[in-house]
């Protein structure tokens, strides 16, 4: 390496590709459109790490197959109401849904 030439780090943070991913209105749609969704698992996902459950344990609650659980965490999987309502009493929590 050349005295004096700096290396910058691999890769970027995500607020700054985020930022820039933003600036493009067909992208920004769709993320929107996407953002309850992915909101919702985040919110399951903490819970589940606080109470330190494991998604195997969460399925086992659930009455499900630990792959369903590991599905709907990925976003690959596009639960109905009442799976999330029963991952969501498995986890002691409840569901508000509200139009705004």
């Amino acid at each position: 390496m050349k005295e004096g030439v700096k290396m910058s780090k691999p890769g970027a943070k995500f607020e700054e590709v985020h930022s820039r991913l933003m600036k493009d209105e067909e992208f920004k749609a769709e993320y929107e459109k996407l953002k309850p969704r992915y909101e919702l698992i985040a919110q399951i996902i903490d819970t589940r790490s606080q109470l330190n459950i494991t998604q195997e344990e969460l399925a086992q609650r659930v009455g499900t197959q630990k792959s369903n659980i590991s599905r709907f965490e990925s976003g690959s999987y596009n639960p109905t109401l009442d799976f999330v309502a029963k991952i969501a009493r498995s986890l002691g929590k409840e569901i508000r849904i509200s139009l705004n």
